[in-house]
């Protein structure tokens, strides 16, 4: 008789179908969005998730959801006109050894928040990891965006905490690139909202 098997609060990932990057295949999704016909600034999204501690978090799960360059989703709840068919708004990353995560992908337009009034470009991620029991939702705003000032949402957190969901721009090679970290806990902790 074989003795018992560890328990585990969640995972191990199947990785060959969350993140399919490191496989021969990624028809499905990834961690590049852009797709050729998608207008709009292409850029870089690259970060790190750090536990409590400041230690990298190296087998989390990064999920993006996000308006196209006009601010239109590819969902049937948005009825707008799409005028980049193939560009779907979803893509999917694992953190490396490192705890670093990486996206390309169109810069988002502002889109209208739910009484209709404009929200600032941002893009939605949902974070999943080992240890966690409930994944966490939390946003990447642009620090170049005007419309951070009036964002109803951004607005909502407090003063002192909003960096945390704002993406430097450093543009590397003629390319820009937005950084981004998320904190699970402890000194500069990401805000997570309550879904």
């Amino acid at each position: 008789m074989s003795g018992i098997t560890p328990s585990q609060t969640i995972g191990p990932f199947f990785a060959y179908g969350l993140t399919p990057r490191d496989y021969d295949w990624n028809e499905v999704f990834g961690n590049n969005l852009v797709t050729p016909d998608a207008s709009g600034e292409r850029i870089r999204i690259e970060g790190h998730v750090r536990d409590g501690d400041g230690q990298p978090v190296v087998d989390a799960m990064l999920e993006i959801w996000q308006a196209d360059a006009s601010g239109r989703y590819a969902h049937p709840a948005d009825r707008r006109a799409l005028p980049n068919a193939a560009f779907k708004g979803f893509g999917r990353a694992g953190t490396d050894r490192d705890g670093a995560f990486s996206f390309e992908t169109v810069r988002p337009g502002a889109v209208p928040g739910p009484d209709g009034k404009p929200q600032a470009p941002h893009i939605a991620v949902v974070l999943f990891s080992r240890g966690m029991l409930t994944h966490v939702y939390t946003r990447i705003y642009f620090a170049d965006a005007a419309e951070n000032v009036s964002d109803p949402i951004l607005a909502l957190v407090p003063l002192a905490r909003r960096d945390t969901l704002i993406a430097q721009r450093s543009d590397r090679d003629g390319q820009p690139v937005y950084l981004f970290d998320i904190r699970l806990q402890g000194d500069g902790e990401t805000v997570f909202f309550d879904i």
